[in-house]
């Protein structure tokens, strides 16, 4: 398979498509988890933010690069730049699962306790805030699949 036939891959339209919809199922995982005051009581609502703002401007920035790449038909092939970025995807990926995981988990465990110690509308927004992270690890793990398909066609 050819290196231009890689849907998705570093430098085309759906990577764009796929670095913007991190950067917004991110921004709207760390706007739903901050609205709530009382979220950094919670180590893994904590980690939560951390990573979704480690993952915020790493998206839009690829973003950028892929959409000057289309917009100036200056495709992304070279090795160890694309190497970079699979390795970052796949750190980001690994740690927002993680937190998307860890988040849900204590979510879950605080609405089951015998006195619920979350009100359920803030409980609902830290559900909500979990599952928008799941939804950017989703896009991450696929664009990195994506860039690690194309790998070794660039060699």
């Amino acid at each position: 398979m050819a290196a231009d036939e890689v849907p998705g891959s570093a430098g085309t339209t759906a990577s764009f498509s796929l670095r913007m919809g991190q950067a917004i199922f991110s921004s709207a995982a760390l706007l739903f988890m901050s609205l709530g005051v009382e979220f950094y009581s919670y180590t893994s609502f904590c980690f939560l933010v951390t990573i979704m703002g480690l993952v915020i401007p790493w998206s839009f920035t690829l973003g950028l690069v892929d959409g000057y790449s289309v917009l100036f038909k200056c495709p992304l092939r070279q090795p160890r730049l694309l190497s970079i970025i699979i390795i970052g995807d796949w750190v980001l990926s690994i740690l927002t699962l993680a937190a998307a995981c860890s988040t849900a988990g204590v979510v879950d465990l605080l609405l089951k306790a015998e006195e619920s110690m979350c009100p359920p509308k803030i409980c609902r927004r830290y559900l909500i805030s979990a599952s928008m992270a799941a939804f950017s690890w989703f896009l991450s793990m696929a664009s990195s699949l994506f860039n690690l398909w194309l790998l070794p066609s660039l060699r």
